[in-house]
């Protein structure tokens, strides 16, 4: 049950959610899971199939992407659970919810069916991995309107980039093609939370910069509950799939900075004043830190191809 404080925000705000929901609807484009997946290359999967990498053309880095981004979607009846939480089952909110359910259980069906047909990821992997997730149930769970809208900002932005990224990485055009159809969907989910989050800060400035604070500095990529998550992060990370340097450059200079405008918003209490500060700071830090990785993994790049020998 939504809190009263959260209600009356909610409620605030119904008509922001009801252009942006209209906008959403009119912008995004019907598609089906079917006419993403090459069917053709498909086999039956004898009793004692035992999978092998050699199966399918894809490196390690990009089957760990592929890995964690559909487990991630698997996972989504926890996310519907805590998103209707905060948002409510009535109104333009509720409507929300569901449509954006609705559109996110197509990315689980897609991915799953083009994994097993092209065989790119050991299925029995796939679903022991899907059965931890699931039972685990793990997901971020942001106290208030505020922070949950600050936090799916953040990460809807993030999966996309993940999603367009381990598409550009795989050999075949039809799993290009499908990983660029769910990025789109997942940019239009950005653009309705980050444009909502615009309408919190003009509505309760102090308290939108103390969500927006509180979710950079805790910010988690959705998975931990994942088998093996913090070994596929770092190969997600190496192959520059997303990693710091993304982060900072990508999601949280052009969305806080730019689009919120965090360091212009007036009107803030003493604690919200403290509260930029302190995010300001942390993202300066988390774009040192990024291009400082991003550096030391070219440098291990270079001397790894040093060392290759030269055919002649």
């Amino acid at each position: 049950m939504v809190n009263p404080v959260d209600s009356a925000l909610l409620e605030a705000l119904e008509s922001t959610a009801e252009k942006l929901l209209e906008r959403h609807l009119t912008t995004t484009v019907e598609w089906f899971p079917h006419n993403f997946v090459p069917w053709g290359a498909a086999q039956e999967f004898e009793d004692d199939y035992e999978w092998s990498p050699e199966e399918a053309n894809v490196p390690a880095a990009v089957r760990s992407a592929l890995f964690v981004n559909t487990l991630t979607e698997d996972n989504l009846p926890y996310y519907f659970r805590d998103i209707e939480r905060m948002f409510g089952r009535d109104g333009v909110w509720g409507e929300w919810v569901r449509r954006w359910t609705a559109e996110e259980g197509r990315h689980g069906l897609v991915l799953n069916a083009y994994l097993l047909a092209t065989r790119s990821i050991d299925p029995v992997e796939l679903e022991r991995g899907r059965m931890a997730q699931v039972q685990g149930g793990q997901v971020p769970e942001p106290p208030t309107v505020a922070e949950g809208l600050a936090y799916v900002s953040l990460q809807e932005l993030a999966t996309r980039i993940s999603h367009f990224n381990t598409g550009n990485q795989l050999a075949d055009p039809v799993g290009r093609t499908m990983m660029r159809r769910i990025a789109a969907d997942e940019n239009l989910h950005y653009l309705f939370y980050r444009d909502a989050m615009s309408a919190v800060i003009e509505a309760d400035p102090s308290a939108a910069v103390m969500a927006i604070e509180k979710q950079v500095r805790e910010f988690s990529m959705p998975g931990l509950g994942i088998p093996g998550f913090t070994d596929h992060a770092k190969a997600i990370a190496d192959a520059g799939i997303y990693d710091f340097q993304i982060h900072h450059d990508k999601i949280l200079q052009p969305v806080i900075l730019r689009d919120w405008a965090i360091e212009s918003i007036e009107g803030l209490d003493a604690e919200a004043e403290q509260a930029r500060a302190r995010l300001v700071k942390q993202i300066s830090r988390i774009g040192k830190v990024g291009r400082r990785f991003a550096s030391r993994r070219a440098e291990r790049i270079d001397a790894l191809a040093d060392r290759e020998p030269v055919n002649v």
